[in-house]
């Protein structure tokens, strides 16, 4: 199928074509003819699927046909998102598929001075990207009015649970219209977040993709039985011997991914630590020195990777197991993306075997061992 057999009008077609995207992934095959016709929708999908496609298109094309010229800029369409990082990230996909449009978007989020977000907000704009604080911090200060928004999206769903943002979200929930078209993504479906799906969605189409064992299939995985005091020096091991141009490691903690960065950093490997506790500023040069080739090593939280999207991301190293099987799917789900090979290598300590033995059974696939 190709993206003009889901009836998207033409700017929208020439801006998928400067990007030279040919076809739509099965998230977007099934979900913009569904948000195209106006109705709800539940979508679960991982980050990685196309998912931010799956809701950007159809906004931007029912906004753009029913735009009025001359008509004063009121927001239309709110994007609400767990993390600053994937703000930046959608509201990157909007200027790529809205290029050849007259829509206005704008992105909001903590952590940075609110001065230069108000002031693109007062000149107008028909869609808003935000965090859940800066999007509550601005509607009480009266920066912004909701009233007419016609398109409500969730994303991540799950993750805003995991953040503690789901008492934010259900302050914001009475502050929108009533008649809306709402669009809901989570990777997984907790209680809670099922729960929160069925109150505010009305008669949704179920939209779900790539079941969280079948991403893996893809990707090259081994497993490196080393403890604790060793895995610095098998990391270093490994980046001496792979010269490949991306490489992302994940530690389970703040401080852990400090530390690795402290010892590759001293042994001449050039990377960087991307964590929560970084500056707005710092997050945002580490991500763009990643993206660029400048950074070739990145060490990441699970929190933090959310922002990571980089088509050609070659190696995932599982520094520490995650407390979660999912997560490992997760993570590793972020090389080979886009029809591109990807390895995921894990390093698995004594105390961490129980974690391989649990992703081992989620993904029905026993990882080779690397001796």
């Amino acid at each position: 199928m190709t993206f003009k057999e889901l009836n998207i009008s033409e700017p929208i077609l020439k801006a998928l074509l400067k990007k030279e995207y040919s076809s739509p992934t099965p998230i977007q095959e099934q979900a913009i003819p569904v948000a195209l016709n106006g109705r709800d929708l539940l979508g679960i999908a991982q980050t990685g699927t196309g998912k931010t496609a799956a809701f950007a298109i159809p906004i931007i094309q029912q906004l753009d046909q029913s735009q009025p010229q001359g008509k004063q800029r009121n927001i239309q369409a709110l994007i609400l998102t767990p993390t600053r990082e994937l703000a930046i990230q959608i509201d990157e996909c909007f200027s790529d598929y809205s290029r050849y449009t007259n829509l206005r978007h704008t992105v909001i989020f903590g952590g940075v001075n609110q001065n230069p977000q108000v002031e693109k907000l007062k000149r107008g704009t028909d869609i808003l990207i935000a965090t859940p604080g800066r999007l509550l911090d601005l509607i009480k200060q009266k920066h912004i009015n909701l009233n007419h928004i016609r398109h409500f999206v969730l994303d991540e769903a799950d993750r805003m649970l995991d953040m503690g943002f789901i008492h934010d979200i259900k302050r914001l929930l009475p502050i929108l219209p009533k008649q809306k078209q709402t669009l809901f993504f989570s990777a997984t479906m907790p209680q809670a977040i099922a729960s929160l799906s069925k109150s505010i969605l009305k008669n949704p189409a179920r939209v779900e993709v790539a079941p969280v064992s079948s991403v893996v299939d893809t990707i090259e995985q081994c497993l490196y039985f080393v403890e604790k005091p060793d895995k610095s020096q098998l990391l270093i091991d490994i980046l001496g011997k792979d010269k490949r141009k991306s490489v992302l490691v994940f530690s389970r903690t703040k401080h852990g991914a400090d530390k690795i960065a402290r010892v590759l950093n001293k042994r001449g490997i050039g990377c960087e630590a991307l964590h929560g506790n970084k500056t707005q500023g710092a997050r945002q040069r580490a991500l763009t020195n990643f993206k660029s080739g400048k950074t070739r090593v990145i060490i990441a939280t699970d929190i933090a990777a959310r922002g990571i999207d980089i088509i050609n991301l070659e190696l995932v190293i599982n520094y520490d197991l995650p407390d979660v099987a999912e997560t490992y799917v997760h993570r590793i789900g972020r090389t080979g993306r886009a029809g591109n090979t990807g390895t995921a290598l894990t390093f698995c300590s004594h105390e961490e075997y129980e974690m391989v033995r649990d992703i081992q059974k989620l993904t029905g696939k026993k990882l080779p061992v690397i001796t």
